[in-house]
């Protein structure tokens, strides 16, 4: 063994048996620090990119060892000089290209994380400043997993940086040659301020390091836009998980009322609503209601197992996302949460049939005055639910009832936000829908009252919260394969098989709507069946 291989052996030995706790903690505290960016591989890069509401991405493309050489020489801090001695004295032995080498030669590459890392905070997770505009991720091209995946984009240097809309990432390519790509190559994002600057230009915004949570310059306040309402889709799940979270974390299902009151609205929400994964997670907890909440006594903690509700997450793991896009107010206190329950309760309007059209107005009434924790607001709701004294006997009716409840809970506040001056300077409660999105809505109007046609009405609220909804939602995507597409079309449209209730609730759902019942009831025998007994 040579001179130097000594050196090198004595050194790794002195690090590994006397670095302090201290350095240890320091290398901890560092390790545990909680990325922005989110980290793809082979596995999650195309349905990470395809899922994300953000209209555009960054991909950064980068070497993990530079990182973890900066971090190993910090750790051994001192304990290294034999090595670094050793590697002083023979550069022709331990190059730059080395895997023995103890540091990056390139200072960018090694600098190059907490730059990348100031402009994410800006755009991801649920503190993010402007949240849904940009995705910002990074790929590990040292990962042997990887290979391919960088490979195909033509990874040239580290790091290399990569911007265009989420979906033309999936199962894309790049190619420096390539003519009239969507997917740009970012020339000038070596620090900070450059990649923020180029991201400005590119999306026209003046977005700053600096900038505070719910500064939103750039909210959503043309009501003639009918591109806003393709949001609404991420918001309508983030409301329903939020909702579904509020009952774990106040254990509201208290009763047999309470209970047979969640089952019927979960029980709406797997067959209508907006979005495949929530009716899909809805429709997992009916299967598994009776052992969940046995004799309505519900286990809400979250554990290893699925022996709890609190680990059926209605809308898959990844929802809440900590944030709202079409109901997102300039202010931290405003819309957000109220604003997504109303478009569900839309969504779900526009999308029953006739024969269900009670059993959803009773549904959603009950659900509200169980579960609903702003005792004025559940009041005010419960008095609009008991001045129906007759049952819906079309859905055009409920579409119309959720409509006229909404514009009275819109009048009411608009005095009060008038007079306390609380309300969102940037969407003040109006009547809707205005006369830009509807005109032949109005038969008349003055400062008073207002006539309305009430047939145009029912038209434009089936298009805005239906077709028109889901047809600007999938215009956000690329170009699909044929099974794709209708993977896409069908994760938005109503599933009227995907019924199915426990059979403690199955009698009385059925009297309540005697079709949507009997559909339960099938649906309910079928699952049980496939379903393999507890031991």
């Amino acid at each position: 063994m040579s001179l130097v291989h000594l050196l090198l052996f004595a050194g790794l030995v002195i690090a590994a048996s006397s670095s302090s706790p201290g350095s240890r903690l320091i290398l901890r505290e560092i390790s545990d620090q909680k990325d922005k960016a989110v980290e793809l591989n082979t596995t999650n890069f195309d349905s990470v990119l395809k899922d994300t509401p953000a209209k555009y991405a960054v991909v950064e493309f980068f070497a993990h060892w530079s990182v973890l050489r900066l971090l190993f020489t910090f750790h051994l801090n001192l304990h290294f000089w034999l090595v670094g001695f050793a590697v002083y004295l023979l550069p022709t032995e331990f190059g730059a290209g080395s895997s023995v080498g103890l540091s990056c030669k390139c200072p960018a590459c090694r600098n190059y994380k907490p730059h990348y890392e100031k402009v994410a905070r800006l755009f991801n997770g649920p503190d993010a400043i402007h949240p849904g505009i940009v995705l910002m991720t990074r790929v590990d091209c040292a990962m042997k997993t990887n290979t391919k995946l960088c490979d195909k984009f033509s990874v040239s240097h580290y790091p290399m940086l990569f911007w265009g809309p989420p979906t033309k990432f999936v199962s894309g390519s790049w190619e420096p040659k390539k003519d009239k790509s969507e997917i740009l190559v970012i020339d000038d994002g070596r620090t900070a301020e450059r990649l923020l600057n180029w991201i400005n230009k590119q999306i026209g915004s003046s977005y700053g390091l600096d900038d505070q949570k719910f500064k939103n310059e750039h909210a959503l306040s043309n009501l003639t836009d009918y591109n806003q309402i393709s949001q609404a889709v991420y918001d309508v799940e983030e409301a329903t998980a939020e909702a579904f979270d509020i009952i774990l974390a106040h254990k509201a299902i208290k009763s047999s009322e309470t209970s047979a009151s969640f089952i019927r609205f979960i029980q709406l929400l797997a067959a209508h609503h907006l979005s495949r994964r929530c009716r899909k997670g809805a429709a997992e907890i009916l299967v598994n209601y009776d052992d969940l909440c046995p004799s309505g006594n519900c286990s809400y903690e979250k554990s290893g197992g699925n022996d709890t509700l609190g680990n059926f997450p209605i809308c898959g793991k990844d929802v809440p996302r900590g944030y709202y896009m079409f109901c997102r107010g300039s202010k931290n206190d405003t819309r957000g949460f109220s604003c997504g329950l109303w478009v569900l309760m839309h969504s779900l309007s526009v999308r029953i049939e006739d024969g269900e059209s009670h059993f959803a107005f009773t549904t959603i009434c009950d659900f509200v005055n169980n579960f609903f924790m702003c005792d004025e607001c559940r009041l005010h709701f419960n008095d609009m639910c008991l001045s129906v004294k007759t049952p819906f006997k079309k859905a055009r009716d409920f579409v119309l009832w959720v409509w006229s409840t909404h514009n009275k809970v819109n009048e009411r506040l608009m005095k009060d936000e008038a007079s306390l001056g609380t309300g969102d300077p940037k969407f003040p409660k109006i009547i809707w829908p205005p006369k830009e999105l509807c005109p032949l809505c109005y038969l008349s109007s003055n400062q008073k009252s207002i006539e309305w046609d009430h047939e145009h009405v029912y038209k434009f609220l089936k298009n805005y919260y239906g077709p028109k909804l889901v047809s600007l939602y999938k215009e956000k995507s690329v170009s699909r394969s044929k099974e794709e597409t209708i993977s896409a079309t069908e994760d938005l449209t109503v599933a009227t098989n995907a019924l199915v209730v426990p059979i403690g609730a199955a009698l009385a759902i059925a009297i309540a709507s005697c079709a949507f019942g009997a559909l339960a009831c099938y649906w309910r025998t079928q699952q049980k069946n496939r379903k393999p007994r507890r031991r």
